[in-house]
């Protein structure tokens, strides 16, 4: 059986939870019933899910000291949440708006996907003619130059070499192909806040990444405060979920400004990573009591802003890969063409 540890749950999955323990709980079913009767359909890893949660809530212990044993399903914030709502009573009230932002966080990761779809689809089609090159068009224009006995321009020959190593070798470069991507899915997996941290710090990406952190930042702090949860206790939780060094540093000089008891825009104030709409607006919320409203509202702008990044990236990166995937396959060509023009040159010459 896996370990609750090591426990995932799909997209899907995990929508379809919330949003049926919301629909039943407020319906009036204990959470004892819910989990029961989310049990009797559940299959994989959900079904193993759900029943360790019964039996943790038949020994008595409370929902989120069940859900906290499934650290890659539910973060901190959301057990955070749960509890405080056990403990006041507002388990509903609470359910409700969780389902709402698992909803809206998938399809926040939805709109990323898609947005780079429509490149790797262009990267896949590229490989794939570039092995039909090497395959099957070099070998035959190769073996006429052999026989033609031609002067080969060097990045010719170099084609020609790595196009006699994928055809004559085909089985050691599979191996050898495997190996490399099996190694850096090691080295990724090892050093992924390095390789993520180089992702992130290209041009323009980490402006998006950069965006994404306050949206997400601006959703958990307003979902922790809406359910009673203390301002510095919400800023702590937030910190985790912050991909960027300089946001985590943001909420992190907010933490200290609340904790020497001024205001968290005081924190915010002079941070570059920190928009200066942002902190106005969250100047407004905490004066007017209001601070998970004005969280709230950020929340929807830094959603929009995100969208209109991501399909303007898009729109600039596909003519770049159209461009990059032009030239490569143009010089390719080239190197096959070119010695057909001189052979061409020579037969002119000799008539």
């Amino acid at each position: 059986m896996k370990s609750s540890q090591s426990l995932t749950l799909q997209n899907s999955e995990k929508l379809g939870l919330f949003s049926n323990l919301s629909t039943m709980v407020n319906a009036g079913l204990t959470l004892m019933e819910s989990i029961n009767a989310l049990l009797s359909d559940a299959t994989g890893n959900l079904k193993i899910m759900l029943t360790g949660i019964q039996s943790d809530i038949t020994q008595g212990r409370p929902l989120y000291a069940s859900l906290i044993k499934y650290p890659k399903i539910f973060d901190n914030v959301t057990v955070t949440i749960i509890k405080a709502a056990e403990e006041s009573g507002t388990i509903d009230v609470v359910l409700k708006d969780i389902k709402n932002t698992v909803k809206k966080d998938i399809e926040f990761s939805d709109k990323i996907k898609s947005a780079l779809t429509y490149p790797v689809i262009i990267i896949v089609v590229f490989m794939g003619v570039l092995v039909l090159l090497l395959t099957f068009v070099i070998p035959k224009i190769a073996s006429v130059f052999s026989r033609l006995r031609v002067d080969l321009p060097l990045p010719t020959r170099i084609l020609i070499a790595v196009s006699n190593i994928i055809v004559n070798y085909t089985i050691p470069t599979i191996i050898g192909i495997t190996a490399v991507i099996v190694l850096g899915i090691v080295l990724y997996k090892k050093q992924k806040r390095l390789f993520v941290g180089i992702f992130l710090n290209l041009p323009y990406v980490s402006g998006i990444a950069r965006q994404i952190d306050l949206t997400r930042f601006c959703r958990s702090l307003y979902l922790l405060l809406n359910s009673g949860i203390p301002i510095l206790t919400a800023l702590k939780l937030t910190r985790q979920i912050a991909v960027k060094h300089e946001i985590a540093q943001a909420i992190a000089k907010a933490e200290e400004s609340v904790i020497a008891g001024s205001p968290m825009t005081e924190g915010f104030r002079g941070q570059k990573a920190i928009p200066s709409l942002m902190v106005k607006i969250i100047e407004i919320g905490e004066r007017s009591g209001t601070l998970d409203k004005s969280m709230e509202d950020l929340n929807e702008y830094f959603d929009y802003e995100v969208t209109n990044s991501l399909h303007y990236f898009v729109t600039l990166l596909e003519p770049i890969i159209l461009v990059v995937v032009g030239v490569v396959v143009g010089g390719m060509m080239m190197a096959i063409i070119a010695p057909i023009y001189n052979l061409i040159g020579q037969v002119g010459n000799i008539r």
